[in-house]
């Protein structure tokens, strides 16, 4: 870049040594070089700073949620599951406009039955009792918008804050010992067939694996429609519940609030893509990449300021604590009448 304004200054020069050029149009013109030289430069650094936090993230980040490349692999393996997905999402889209006007339907508090299944290849993951509760809680709190840290959401956004009315209940706990120490995320786990647990009674019930799935992913979740053989989410022990086997970083136990948000229709806060790329709900702001770690107020990404502190960002679990009042939508329209889990309150 430097090159190219030193070679346009030199041109410059030589048309002021032919006369073709007076020195004030001399000045303009070399001004205007320098300020489209000068957005150049920015353009390029904020693109640097882009790539920069990229290779930050895949270098120094845990992969906090791998729902959407496992939704490609499931795509990929079953025809018909776009279509169907497809069909939930007109009728989510439906549900939404028929319902602005009758908010008492979203008054109304939905329990769900739990089961956790703990496939465990030493002690360290075979997580106790008390950190599956410690979970259980985290869930009732950050669905019902009695989690404490909530009173840290910026005034833009406070408003938006939304009480899901959504608790979750402990059925069960399932545990398996397994010689396996990494199951990665093609759901094996989930059968009993390749040592793992086998799914309870999906349609009324929320599954959820603990269990190693490596590669530093934290988990993963299974959006509505998909095949009922392997419908739950997905969580590694340490990154499960708020004491006991808990990395630092991640014991707020919001990998489970993340994961259970896609396990009731909601997609990633950016969309996951550009400025362009929706993520299906009105009241959340446009972005084009997710946040890490807990990012300063104001954060700006597409002409606005991110809401780094939503569940389904990517930040630390201390720095995500809302919902919105558009999520809770759509996650309760998933309940509704002919809505994909229906069969939970029926």
């Amino acid at each position: 870049m430097f090159f190219v304004l030193r070679v346009c200054l030199n041109m410059l020069l030589k048309l002021r040594e032919m006369k073709k050029l007076t020195i004030p149009s001399l000045i303009i013109i070399f001004l205007f070089f320098l300020s489209s030289f000068n957005q150049e430069k920015k353009n390029y650094l904020n693109s640097l700073q882009k790539v920069k936090a990229s290779q930050y993230a895949a270098q120094n980040q845990p992969i906090r949620c791998r729902t959407m490349e496992v939704l490609q692999k499931h795509l990929a393996n079953d025809p018909g599951l776009k279509s169907k997905m497809k069909i939930i999402e007109n009728h989510c889209e439906a549900f939404i406009k028929r319902q602005r006007e009758n908010t008492d339907y979203f008054q109304k508090p939905i329990t769900i039955s739990t089961v956790v299944h703990v496939v465990y290849s030493n002690i360290i993951e075979n997580i106790s009792d008390a950190q599956i509760q410690s979970q259980i809680k985290v869930l009732n709190q950050d669905f019902t918008k009695t989690n404490p840290d909530v009173v840290n959401t910026p005034e833009e956004f406070s408003y938006l804050a939304a009480d899901i009315k959504i608790r979750f209940e402990l059925d069960s706990v399932i545990r398996v010992p397994s010689k396996r120490p990494l199951w990665g995320t093609d759901d094996e786990m989930k059968f009993s067939t390749k040592g793992g647990s086998n799914v309870v009674s999906p349609s009324t019930h929320l599954n959820i694996w603990v269990c190693n799935i490596g590669g530093g992913i934290l988990g993963y979740a299974q959006f509505p429609g998909d095949n009922p053989d392997t419908d739950g989410i997905v969580i590694s022990p340490q990154y499960f519940g708020t004491r006991g086997y808990v990395s630092p970083r991640f014991k707020n136990g919001r990998t489970a609030t993340h994961e259970v948000g896609h396990w009731l229709n909601l997609r990633h806060i950016w969309g996951d893509g550009n400025c362009n790329q929706d993520d299906f709900v009105e009241d959340t702001p446009a972005s084009d990449s997710p946040n890490f770690g807990c990012p300063i107020y104001p954060t700006a990404h597409c002409d606005s300021n991110d809401m780094t502190m939503n569940y389904m960002d990517y930040t630390n679990d201390n720095c995500m604590y809302m919902f919105t009042e558009g999520q809770k939508a759509r996650m309760r329209a998933v309940f509704a009448k002919d809505g994909a889990r229906v069969s939970f309150i029926q």
